[in-house]
């Protein structure tokens, strides 16, 4: 039985851990970002002083049992309508938000819902303290909340808290007893280095000699990683981390149509690309994305899974992942 960790948050860890969550002999832990501080999230955050639930409740649906997905991920997602009262809130937060008062604990909420859904695997908050991420841009301008970083319309040089963030303990214990740890997919800086930042969870990261792999982004994401190339991702992470903190690198190498990438264009958004030759870590390319009704792109959960069970299979076949370039 392999343990895998998986840090993020967002959209993109919920559409990786629903393909992952079928892979067999694995134990699969989330450690999930509670800096969100928008929408239903952050309305609920700043009334009752709790840790944000937003990505928590995504992965939970994610990694429910199969059984309990569809209906639950419409209830947990639901949205009331208006802006008064529960107006704008997601059924799921509100639930969450009872069942915190009710169990006591933000944990016992995790627990409770777990239950419920079936859950398979473990979903962890990289902390349980209130925190407000903040963005220092490369002309000196100082951002506010993790809602705001991406509208600033500027070039983010790091992000950091303020103050001195206490790590969820059985976070750390789930780094240090990985055979696998994964980082995204997801926003970088809004979803990923949330969790590096906190001092001690990057120290449990790069204290594990297992090995660390990347699922980059297919598209640059206007206000975070503009112009980026999938070389500037891997710069970014080890900034916020440490050293050489990722021994191979998952890239998108699907085909994408012309008049999709157009509309991404207008929006300000590019596909990342592999801009140099020379990498002292692996490159495993493979086809994961697929388009919605809307033409959208999104991350295939299957295509996402199958990579996974290739990367664990050659670890079963004791190959160097660092040297894989394709």
């Amino acid at each position: 039985m392999k343990n895998i960790v998986v840090i993020g948050g967002g959209t993109g860890l919920s559409s990786m851990l629903r393909g992952m969550k079928k892979l067999e002999n694995v134990n699969i832990t989330a450690v999930v970002t509670v800096a969100d501080d928008g929408g239903s999230t952050g309305r609920i955050r700043d009334i009752y002083n709790v840790p944000a639930v937003g990505d928590i409740r995504n992965v939970l649906v994610a990694m429910a049992d199969e059984d309990s997905e569809h209906l639950m991920a419409d209830l947990m997602n639901y949205r009331f309508t208006g802006d008064k009262d529960v107006g704008g809130h997601n059924l799921g937060n509100l639930i969450f938000l009872a069942l915190m008062e009710t169990t006591g604990s933000f944990i016992g909420a995790i627990e409770a819902i777990s239950k419920v859904l079936k859950v398979k695997g473990n979903i962890l908050p990289s902390t349980l303290d209130i925190v407000t991420l903040y963005a220092m841009m490369e002309d000196g301008t100082l951002v506010r909340g993790e809602k705001n970083i991406p509208k600033a319309n500027n070039n983010i040089n790091h992000v950091f808290y303020q103050s001195r963030v206490t790590p969820y303990r059985q976070a750390l214990i789930a780094i240090r007893e990985a055979d696998l740890i994964i980082y995204g997919i997801g926003s970088l800086y809004t979803s990923i280095m949330p969790n590096l930042i906190i001092p001690e969870i990057s120290e449990e990261i790069a204290a594990n000699p297992c090995p660390k792999i990347y699922f980059c982004n297919a598209m640059t994401q206007p206000g975070e990683t503009d112009n980026y190339s999938m070389e500037d991702h891997i710069r970014a992470i080890a900034k916020h981390s440490f050293e050489k903190p990722v021994d191979l690198v998952v890239v998108n190498d699907s085909y994408i149509p012309n008049s999709i990438l157009e509309k991404y264009e207008k929006e300000g958004s590019y596909l990342v690309r592999v801009g140099e030759k020379d990498h002292d870590y692996g490159i495993m390319k493979r086809t994961l994305v697929e388009f919605d009704a809307q033409g959208r792109i999104r991350h295939n959960s299957m295509a996402v899974k199958e990579a996974v069970q290739e990367i664990l299979d050659k670890m079963n076949d004791k190959e160097d992942l660092r040297v894989l370039h394709e």
